[in-house]
């Protein structure tokens, strides 16, 4: 399974790309940062993303594309510039016809270090232990990126059996007992 991780951002858009199947070595095909100036335009700054997301899909045609969901609590004019590079990443990929996977930082945290509450360092640590790299991916969102890939490599089969599971289940319908209607008064059997 290829997986084309994205950490959203308009600044900065951590992108990688890692190949392999769970239970077995991983291996990084790339990893890098899709830039854009903070003083540009807005709709500029999202069309750079979508260019740079495009170039790591046309080189490294990855089966699916794992994006960070985006959750905020506090700063809302930073969540709304993830939001939107967010949905960069999910239309450039459905235009393609590639599966995308939203998962939580503290999902991904969890996969890559065993804790939902691990920081930054932790996960760059483990990833490139998990990776066989000689150094953490610089910046950060390098780094996380390849996080939510390991993150989808190694979570998309117990998904996919979960959904089938599900599946099977709606294709047969919900299973109610029959009702119990009363007999009618003044009848007897």
């Amino acid at each position: 399974m290829r997986v084309l991780g994205v950490d959203p951002g308009l600044t900065r858009c951590g992108v990688g790309v890692v190949e392999g199947v769970a239970g077995r070595p991983l291996t990084m095909l790339g990893v890098g940062v899709v830039r854009t100036p903070a003083d540009a335009d807005l709709g500029h700054r999202l069309v750079a993303v979508e260019r740079g997301i495009e170039e790591w899909l046309d080189r490294h045609r990855p089966e699916f594309v794992a994006v960070e969901r985006v959750f905020s609590q506090h700063n809302v004019r930073t969540v709304m510039g993830t939001a939107q590079a967010s949905a960069v990443a999910m239309l450039c990929a459905a235009r393609r016809g590639i599966p995308v996977a939203l998962h939580t930082p503290s999902e991904v945290k969890a996969a890559v270090t065993g804790s939902g509450r691990a920081d930054k360092a932790q996960v760059g640590a483990m990833v490139t232990r998990l990776l066989r790299l000689d150094a953490p991916p610089k910046p950060a969102d390098a780094a996380d990126a390849l996080a939510l890939a390991i993150c989808h490599i190694w979570r998309a089969p117990a998904q996919n059996r979960l959904q089938q599971a599900v599946d099977r289940h709606t294709a047969r319908g919900p299973r109610v007992p029959p009702a119990q209607h009363p007999a009618p008064k003044g009848r007897t059997a």
